[in-house]
């Protein structure tokens, strides 16, 4: 007897070309990266499903890249892809983080903003955007930071573009900024200054 298996928020409907939302296409990479990340998928097999789930434009080309690591009722072990009307938070225009001689960190699920302002004087911040919602195509931070460190940790695909960042006594540390043949699925904008900072771009390295 053969089991139908559906995900939550990608059911196959009636229509036989039911197009994919960008939520959607969200909700599957976020589970491949945690399948990988959890050792059920391998590097190989992730980076084929997340190109297919990248450019998917219907829910019947994205439910086969996940039903075998969707929980079906009764079973134990698999993982769960969020709800679909369940996001993060609804996506701000703009998010301003304000912070002095303290730490920041926003990691998880969260939803990013179309800007994000960072004002921050000696302090240590890190902004973990692998498991965040995309709200746009592109993400501009803005900084004004005096002192202390900034940390920007990267899901494949999300490139960086620090050309209108002006930075003095500072160092900008982009690591893992080659193309791996991943298609784009995020352009962020850093723009705005730094002084006596560090600013650290690294990527996730998946858990093999």
């Amino acid at each position: 007897m053969t089991q139908e298996i559906h995900v939550h928020g990608l059911e196959k409907s009636s229509s036989p070309a039911l197009r994919a939302s960008d939520a959607d296409r969200d909700r599957v990479t976020e589970l491949l990266r945690t399948a990988v990340a959890d050792g059920r998928l391998d590097p190989v097999e992730f980076d084929e499903r997340l190109d297919a789930a990248l450019t998917a434009r219907t829910l019947d080309a994205l439910a086969p890249l996940v039903t075998d690591l969707v929980a079906v009722p009764g079973s134990a072990g698999a993982l769960m892809l969020p709800l679909a009307g369940r996001p993060a938070e609804p996506a701000a225009e703009l998010l301003t983080i304000k912070e002095r001689h303290g730490s920041v960190r926003r990691d998880g699920r969260w939803t990013l903003p179309h800007r994000l302002a960072l004002r921050t004087a000696w302090c240590d911040v890190l902004l973990d955007l692998t498991s965040a919602v995309r709200s746009a195509p592109d993400l501009v931070i803005e900084l004004r930071v005096s002192g202390g460190n900034v940390e920007l940790v990267l899901a494949p695909g999300m490139v960086v573009d620090a050309n209108a960042l002006s930075v003095r006594h500072s160092t900008l540390a982009i690591r893992g900024d080659t193309d791996d043949g991943t298609p784009e699925a995020l352009r962020i904008r850093l723009t705005g200054r730094m002084r006596h900072g560090r600013l650290d771009v690294r990527r996730q390295t998946p858990h093999r």
